[in-house]
């Protein structure tokens, strides 16, 4: 049986690459234990500084197993039961990273892959790359966080025309509403997500952190409280190795080298 996945370690950068392109790299049980054993040893690591999740293949991940969950002989819930909660873990542990997550959808997008595909905080895409809702073609809903991703990069109405009407949203039309950050020709896509990876990678780490928590945040606050955040995660940066190195390196007119 082919391995659902990879997981690299390139100094500070995880690289986490589904591996099974003849199958769509389809979200059956064995993608999702490998996913969530490789989120756990990722979250273990405390060198990684940066995550990119990519495919090999021209789909990025078509979706769920449509064939296991057709199996008459046990009920269907047993077995979405059995698939959602090792990938839902793992979603959730994901979200805590206080490090960058690069996303490089090198094609097709469905189902329970939306969820694996929007959870970076980029997200880059293949011009061949489509998405797809298709839960409510086959009567199911969606998971793996898709509607919770959808909702906050493309809004309410948007997702529920995804979810709701099934039709395909090409790359084009998935950066024109937000849902992905970049379109690169196809045979560009890995290098361009790489280059971006390894520079994230090697960025002032804690800074990068603080940023990501005040974006993730600021939703959930007024203007005055996230004042008061930005403040606090300044007066910490400023008072940080790569604080005073940045600005150091700024004046020297040299590219700063963080630690």
């Amino acid at each position: 049986m082919p391995t659902p996945l990879t997981l690299e370690f390139d100094q500070t950068l995880a690289i986490i690459t589904f591996t099974n392109p003849a199958r769509g790299n389809a979200l059956d049980l064995a993608m999702a234990r490998a996913f969530a054993g490789a989120i756990e040893q990722i979250a273990e690591n405390q060198q990684v500084r940066a995550l990119l999740i990519t495919a090999q293949g021209k789909q990025f991940c078509v979706g769920g197993d449509i064939n296991s969950m057709a199996d008459a002989s046990r009920p269907l819930t047993d077995t979405l039961r059995e698939l959602l909660e090792p990938v839902h873990a793992a979603i959730a542990l994901l979200k805590t990273f206080s490090f960058p997550v690069v996303c490089a959808l090198n094609g097709a997008v469905g189902g329970g892959g939306i969820g694996l595909a929007l959870c970076g905080d980029l997200v880059l895409a293949a011009a061949s790359m489509k998405l797809r809702g298709g839960y409510s073609a086959i009567g199911l809903t969606p998971d793996v966080g898709g509607s919770w991703f959808v909702t906050r990069r493309a809004g309410a109405a948007r997702a529920k025309e995804i979810y709701l009407t099934n039709r395909p949203f090409n790359a084009e039309e998935c950066l024109r509403i937000g849902l992905i950050d970049a379109v690169h020709p196809d045979e560009a896509l890995q290098s361009a997500a790489l280059a971006l990876a390894r520079q994230l990678a090697s960025g002032p780490a804690e800074a990068q952190a603080r940023i990501k928590s005040l974006i993730d945040h600021a939703h959930h606050r007024t203007l005055e409280q996230q004042l008061d955040a930005e403040r606090d995660a300044m007066y910490a940066s400023g008072e940080s190795a790569d604080g005073k190195e940045g600005v150091r390196a700024f004046i020297e007119k040299r590219a700063p080298k963080f630690g």
